[in-house]
């Protein structure tokens, strides 16, 4: 495979940046699709890397479960636009569009390959694919959304998701389930107010963001390289920090849009779902807790091949930003009230 150098990554990552625009501000279901193909095709020269011999892997199996959504976009529409008088299939093609669609995003049920090929990625890719390959499949599933599919597809992406993150000892495979856990949470903010999505999306981001820096600089891929006996303690604080914030636990910034959302369910009378969502989330906030108190409490003599290389002035920087994750969430409380 022919491996690009950075100033060609920077032209991918500019056309990757362009894809999106072109998805998202399109008047056609055609120019959408030719978005999401040129996205697609910008961001595999971007997880392509000669020191990892699995992104060969991972980007091959991107390209074929991609062109499996893309093809079956394309063909609905195409359908869509020769049945066009048939009102009765409309019900069929929302489905139909919205399953293609959830397909490219990693949602559930379609979410086996995201695991698989967050393995083969770094965590800079691994973070590309978790925030912003997810915002054109969103933006366009707002298009054309069946409002009684996707209650069920958020319902499972909260159950599946926390279920699957029990028994993971991959750092990665267990941001990709906090990641397919948020995306219900999405869907779901996006089907009530697009602004609201806006605000969920850019918190999420800036919190994922952090754990993907910490363990990228930390060289962290799997939970037992939590327990090393010389970790500073104030890297452990930042990650409890930010977990929980990821988690939702007030006062931490994570909780500030689930808690709108759920006063939005609230008040327009979704107990049930209000319920599953309350409930889910504290199940991962027990496994989060779980990994924290184990990562303070158990210690081993580090590895001969394991090296920290953390420099100072970067450690507080990331204590600025898990500070902020605290305070922002208590002055927006009070102004709240």
């Amino acid at each position: 495979m022919y491996y690009f150098n950075n100033s060609n990554k920077m032209f991918f990552s500019f056309i990757l940046f362009l894809s999106t625009l072109i998805s998202i501000s399109s008047n056609s279901w055609f120019g959408c699709w030719i978005g999401l193909e040129i996205n697609l095709l910008s961001f595999i020269p971007l997880i392509s890397s000669p020191n990892n011999l699995l992104t060969s892997e991972a980007s091959l199996k991107y390209f074929l479960t991609q062109s499996i959504g893309s093809i079956n976009f394309l063909f609905i529409i195409l359908f869509k636009m020769m049945m066009m008088k048939n009102f009765y299939l409309n019900n069929i093609f929302s489905i139909m569009i919205n399953s293609s669609l959830l397909m490219k995003m990693g949602s559930i049920p379609f979410h086996f390959w995201f695991p698989i090929i967050s393995e083969g990625l770094s965590w800079i890719n691994n973070f590309t694919l978790m925030t912003w390959q997810k915002i054109s499949p969103i933006i366009l599933l707002s298009y054309y959304f069946n409002k009684n599919f996707l209650y069920f597809v958020i319902i499972f992406n909260i159950i599946i998701s926390t279920i699957s993150g029990f028994n993971q000892t991959s750092l990665r495979k267990l941001m990709v389930f906090s990641s397919i856990n948020n995306l219900g949470w999405m869907i779901l903010t996006i089907m009530i107010s697009e602004n609201l999505w806006i605000f969920y999306f850019l918190l999420y981001s800036f919190l994922i963001s952090i754990l993907c820096i910490f363990f990228f600089n930390l060289n962290m891929f799997f939970i037992n390289q939590l327990f090393i006996n010389n970790t500073p303690p104030m890297i452990k604080i930042n990650l409890l920090i930010n977990f929980l914030s990821l988690g939702g636990l007030p006062p931490f910034l994570g909780f500030l849009p689930k808690w709108i959302t759920i006063n939005f369910l609230m008040f327009n009378n979704f107990m049930l779902m209000t319920l599953l969502l309350i409930m889910f989330s504290l199940i991962i906030l027990f496994f989060y807790i779980r990994l924290t108190y184990s990562c303070f409490m158990f210690n081993y003599i580090k590895m001969k091949w394991f090296k920290i290389n953390l420099k100072n002035k970067f450690l507080w920087m990331l204590n600025f930003f898990s500070l902020i994750s605290i305070s922002s969430s208590i002055i927006s409380t009070f102004l709240f009230f």
